[in-house]
């Protein structure tokens, strides 16, 4: 498993190198929707591997499909055709597991509940202890620099501190997958880089796999180890970018001729991605 043991992560290269299942396997997929009259193909042949301790970035026009994608692997919308795993088990399997955490848009927290309280909701509701919430939960808290606002509430915190609330929660069962879902896009651009500094940072940290939604060329550039670029709807899959930036990346690095030749590559799959839209 690729994560926490005694506050240590496993690093990418041990978890690849034990044979273990890719974090997701795509093959095949189709979806479409039922409106009621004219269905709507939301997903069309996406065939894509998620490798253990990769950060990927799903990036394309809005209304492409990168949330239906990240819902399908959550198991939260079902594939009209086509194979979906995670963890090497089925998407509802992984699901039922707990396997994944998923950090949506907007933070979606409960007013009335202390940021403590917020973050241990899924132990609770999973059983375990109070002293072992409460542990979990300020471990995770310490992760994303929250220390010492354990009893604050939702109202009393800014929007990042919110959204980094909502990946502590998140992370507070020890998933092996983060999904997250654009959950930077309401930031002011100042606020969205430090999030994206700190982002990095926890990932480093923990080792986990992270699927993220975005429509910012340098937020992906920034962040991940692939880019998968995708066209309007139907939404396929245009290029996938490895990139080959060093690991311990800073917001300077963008000026980089490095980061400006995948920028380019980024910009260039989305551009010839609307060849697609008439078909």
């Amino acid at each position: 498993m690729v994560g926490l043991v005694d506050g240590e992560a496993l690093s990418m290269a041990e978890a690849r190198a034990s044979g273990a299942p890719p974090a997701v396997e795509i093959s095949g997929l189709n979806l479409v929707f039922d409106t009621g009259g004219a269905a709507v193909t939301a997903l069309a042949d996406v065939d894509l591997t998620v490798a253990r301790g990769d950060f990927v970035s799903l990036i394309g026009p809005s209304g492409c499909g990168k949330t239906t994608l990240l819902r399908v692997m959550a198991d939260l919308e079902r594939a009209s055709s086509g194979t979906v795993r995670v963890n090497g088990v089925s998407a509802e399997a992984a699901r039922l597991a707990r396997a994944y955490g998923y950090v949506f848009q907007a933070p979606a927290l409960y007013a009335w509940r202390s940021v403590l309280r917020n973050v241990t909701l899924p132990l609770e509701i999973m059983g375990l202890p109070r002293a072992e919430r409460q542990e979990r939960a300020r471990r995770v808290l310490s992760l994303v620099n929250l220390t010492g606002f354990e009893l604050k509430f939702p109202w009393q915190l800014s929007g990042g501190m919110q959204q980094r609330v909502s990946i502590a929660r998140a992370l507070s069962f020890d998933p092996e997958l983060l999904l997250m879902d654009e959950p930077f896009g309401a930031l002011d651009e100042i606020m969205r880089d430090h999030l994206n500094e700190e982002l990095l940072r926890l990932w480093q940290r923990t080792g986990k796999t992270v699927i993220f939604v975005t429509h910012s060329i340098p937020e992906a550039v920034f962040l991940s180890t692939r880019i998968v670029v995708m066209s309007p709807r139907p939404g396929r899959i245009i290029d996938i970018i490895d990139s080959d930036l060093p690991a311990e990346r800073t917001l300077d690095m963008r000026e980089s001729a490095a980061f400006a030749a995948i920028a380019h590559r980024v910009r260039s799959g989305l551009k010839a991605g609307h060849s697609y839209d008439d078909a």
